[in-house]
């Protein structure tokens, strides 16, 4: 975590002072440290590296601890499972499975071999694969309206952040609420040799260490639709950024019935519909506008042929998705 943080950041609780000592550090970068708030106490590390903000009060379901911990739990159990994922060519394996073998390798931090793998193509339509390039080289593009590091929201795999860092040469915080995939991130940054540009924070989207107005350009690759409960999201968000948030979205058609009530019965209404979407930026103080649309197919995603695991669980059936970039100012902002 890079030290210039420190001045951008609060408790995530009660949103007052940090008190910080740091224990180490690697040129510019904190490698251990400790935050306390100055009025309500509350501790917040920083461990190799990656400052960790989490509160005890929201409840997380952390599909990268299920997924990547219980497949190589289930690996070690059962060796034959492991051949048939990881013994064999490439080309015989299914779309899915391609993309577990990805993840095994990069839980290995054998990104070499993993990086040779490009199963994000095969698993989509040519149309998801196309509009979803269309809104990276968008946001890139745009990026160079700011200055500073860059916040990316609920980075996952990293797939934007590490474009910014790589295409643009640009501080890039890297932000998630799985320490798992944090640290999984932080080796690859250090096998890309992009460490220096990037800082590791973990941290709840519903409750930020940011202080008001201390982001100046936020980004978020499909991020806003994957939080749960996020009624209070757009609020927070507006608290934080002091300028402009970019955020890749789709959205699904409104008369889709089977996709909308796996949509309703996973609870996901808010950010996959575009209108309810636009209404939550607006009512939280937002301006906000549709950017870079495009249109186009979407399938389910396929079954593994080795486990019972599907990579996404939208959508269930073929529909069209609606790709943008959401543009959105915070109304403070001068």
């Amino acid at each position: 975590m890079n030290e210039n943080l420190i001045e951008l950041l609060e408790c995530p609780v009660c949103h007052n002072q940090l008190a910080w000592q740091v224990v180490s550090k690697s040129g510019s970068h904190i490698e251990r440290a400790e935050a306390r708030c100055f009025d309500c106490g509350a501790i917040y590390p920083v461990m190799d590296g990656i400052g960790i903000f989490l509160t005890p009060d929201l409840p997380r379901n952390d599909m990268w601890e299920q997924v990547d911990s219980r497949l190589a739990l289930h690996l070690k159990e059962y060796p034959d499972l492991e051949r048939k994922l990881m013994g064999v060519s490439l080309e015989t394996l299914s779309p899915t499975d391609q993309l577990l073998r990805q993840m095994i390798l990069e839980e290995w931090a054998r990104f070499d071999e993993s990086r040779k793998i490009n199963a994000l193509e095969k698993l989509y339509t040519s149309d998801y694969v196309a509009c979803w390039k269309s809104q990276y080289e968008y946001v890139l593009e745009s990026l160079g309206e700011f200055r500073g590091p860059v916040a990316d929201l609920a980075s996952g795999r990293c797939y934007l952040a590490e474009q910014i860092a790589s295409r643009l040469h640009r501080p890039v915080i890297i932000t998630d609420f799985s320490l798992r995939v944090l640290r999984r991130n932080q080796k690859y940054f250090q096998f890309l040799g992009l460490d220096d540009l990037a800082s590791f924070i973990a941290f709840d989207a519903r409750k930020t260490p940011f202080r008001n107005g201390a982001v100046e350009c936020m980004t978020t690759n499909l991020g806003l639709p994957n939080i749960e409960s996020p009624t209070n999201v757009m609020s927070e968000l507006h608290r934080i950024i002091g300028g402009t948030l970019l955020a890749i979205s789709h959205f699904y058609p409104m008369e889709d019935e089977p996709n909308g009530k796996a949509i309703t019965e996973a609870g996901l209404e808010t950010f996959v519909y575009k209108e309810s979407a636009l209404r939550h930026f607006l009512e939280s103080g937002w301006r906000v506008e549709i950017e870079n649309a495009c249109t186009g197919d979407a399938l389910p995603t396929p079954a593994s042929s080795i486990f019972d695991i599907r990579p996404d669980g939208l959508p269930v059936a073929p529909t069209k998705l609606e790709w943008c970039t959401l543009r959105a100012v915070n109304k403070m902002d001068r």
